[in-house]
C-alpha cells in the first residue's frame, strides 16, 4: 500500500518519499498495512517518523523488543504502564492513541479514563500487581533520582519475579522515551483514536 507524504501533521518538516531507500519504504508499508488491518486508519505519528527513516525502523525494533508473545507482563499490563507515564508527562498524543489500546484489551473504556486522570482513582477497580506497576510506573517517572530497592521490593511483594520487573522497568522507560520525543514533535492525533473502543456491549 503507497502512501505519499503529503500531509504537515507535526512541527517538523514531512517526510520525503526520496530520502528513503526501497528497504525502508517497505518496512513503512508494511506497518502502514497491519495498522489499517487493525484500526482502520493510519496512526499519525508512524507518517511523520519516516523523516529519519533509519530511526524510525530502529524505533519499530526497540517496540516490538517489549511487545511480543514471550514477554513476561500482558500486552494491557504495558499499555496500563504507558498510560501512567504519559499522563504525568502530560503527553497527550500518547494518552490518546495508547488509551485507544487499553480500551480496546480492557472493553472498560471508564476504567482506562480513571488511569489517564488520576491511577490511584482506580485502585479498588485494579489487582494489587497492576496497581503496584501502576505505582513503580509513577515513581520512577517522577522521581528518577530515588530509585532504589524499595521499589524493586514492592513488586516482589504482589507476587512480579525479576524477569517481570525488568519488563516493567524497561516498559516504563520506553514510554518516557517517547513521551519526550513525541512531545518535540506534536503530531495531530487521529480524529479516529478519541471514539474508538468506547462502546461495548454490556
Amino acid at each position: 500500500m503507497a502512501l505519499e507524504f503529503d500531509e504537515q501533521l507535526s512541527r517538523l518538516q514531512k517526510p520525503v518519499r526520496g530520502d528513503m531507500t526501497e528497504e525502508e519504504y517497505q518496512i513503512f508499508n508494511k506497518n502502514v498495512e497491519m495498522m489499517m488491518k487493525n484500526w482502520g486508519f493510519i496512526n499519525n505519528l508512524f507518517k511523520v517518523l519516516p523523516l529519519n527513516a533509519k530511526e524510525y525502523i530502529g524505533f519499530l525494533g526497540f517496540k516490538a523488543s517489549l511487545f511480543n508473545d514471550t514477554c513476561y507482563l500482558t500486552d494491557a499490563q504495558k499499555e496500563m504502564i504507558g498510560m501512567v507515564v504519559s499522563s504525568y508527562n502530560c503527553c497527550s498524543y500518547c494518552l490518546t492513541t495508547h488509551g485507544d489500546n487499553l480500551r480496546g484489551m480492557w472493553k472498560n473504556a471508564a476504567l482506562v479514563d480513571k488511569i489517564c486522570y488520576n491511577f490511584r482513582s482506580a485502585k479498588d477497580e485494579l489487582s494489587a500487581v497492576d496497581y503496584a506497576l501502576c505505582e513503580y510506573a509513577w515513581f520512577v517517572t517522577v522521581n528518577p533520582q530515588e530509585i532504589g530497592q524499595e521499589q524493586v521490593d514492592r513488586l516482589r511483594e504482589v507476587g512480579l519475579d525479576d524477569h517481570q520487573i525488568l519488563e516493567a522497568a524497561f516498559v516504563a522507560g520506553f514510554f518516557n522515551y517517547t513521551n519526550r520525543w513525541v512531545s518535540t514533535l506534536s503530531p495531530v492525533a487521529n480524529p479516529g483514536h478519541f471514539s474508538h473502543n468506547r462502546n461495548f456491549d454490556k
